[in-house]
């Protein structure tokens, strides 16, 4: 199966869709490391993924990191919230021994070392905004920033692809448009979060996105929408996918890519 997709349609083409593989390693290789630690993303880059996919979201005061979950605990094994950590304290915790005591030290990376290590290694990526609540436009201001400072611009570096920036918040793709038009955008919408699914066609094209990001349970639990998704001509892109047969029905029915825990998944 052909790992690179070139999008032959005009509507992909018009909206200035991302070359994308069939798999894009979700938060690294999350199967195989502490998610969104950069050794996820050596592991990731080691085992022949082409992009990855982290999250990203502030800190007390105002860093960038890469990190999912609105609390520490699950992650790092301390008490807390993100939103009420500085870095200082963030960047001191074990984010690797949860997962196995080979990763034990691993760190909760500043976006600046991911986006380095990303670019080292030639990896695309998708970069989701993260936000802690009412932090929504701040966390996209100050992540696109700092990619901004980073990120080498199409004109000086012609084989390095803009990163595609992503979320479930409209606000934040909202500010990622005004900052950043030059940088393809994709909408997330998921079935246990109603406000994504409401008026979503109207939201995708007053934010000018490129691509639409859906759970994959929508192909059980929301045919229609699957559907209508479909039917829309974005290239599509479905989370999270570690199951061969579900990512064959999928490719099959026209999505591009699905993020996936196994960077090796087509090889099983």
């Amino acid at each position: 199966m052909e790992n690179v997709v070139n999008f032959s349609n005009a509507r992909a083409e018009r909206l200035g869709a991302p070359r994308l593989p069939r798999l894009i390693g979700h938060r690294g290789a999350r199967a195989y490391a502490p998610e969104n630690t950069i050794v996820s993303l050596h592991t990731a880059a080691d085992m022949g993924a082409e992009w990855v996919e982290i999250d990203v979201k502030l800190s007390r005061d105002g860093e960038p990191i890469v990190f999912h979950d609105e609390e520490l605990s699950r992650i790092t094994g301390v008490a807390g919230l993100v939103a009420e950590t500085d870095w200082s304290a963030l960047k001191e915790l074990d984010a690797g021994a949860h997962f196995s005591h080979s990763f034990v030290d691993e760190r909760i990376p500043h976006l600046e070392d991911a986006l380095s290590v990303i670019l080292d290694r030639g990896l695309g990526v998708n970069l989701e905004i993260k936000p802690c609540p009412g932090r929504e436009k701040e966390t996209a201001e100050i992540m696109l920033d700092c990619v901004s400072r980073i990120w080498p611009d199409a004109e000086d570096e012609g084989d390095v692809q803009p990163p595609l920036i992503s979320s479930f918040q409209a606000v934040s793709l909202e500010t990622a448009l005004e900052m950043m038009p030059e940088y393809p955008r994709g909408y997330l919408i998921a079935t246990d979060i109603e406000e994504t699914m409401r008026d979503w066609r109207e939201k995708a094209a007053h934010l000018q996105i490129t691509t639409l990001h859906f759970d994959r349970l929508f192909l059980t639990e929301k045919e229609g929408f699957l559907d209508e998704f479909l039917a829309a001509g974005y290239p599509l892109l479905s989370y999270t996918v570690n199951d061969l047969d579900i990512a064959d029905t999928l490719f099959q029915l026209g999505v591009v890519s699905v993020f996936t825990d196994k960077p090796d998944l087509l090889d099983e």
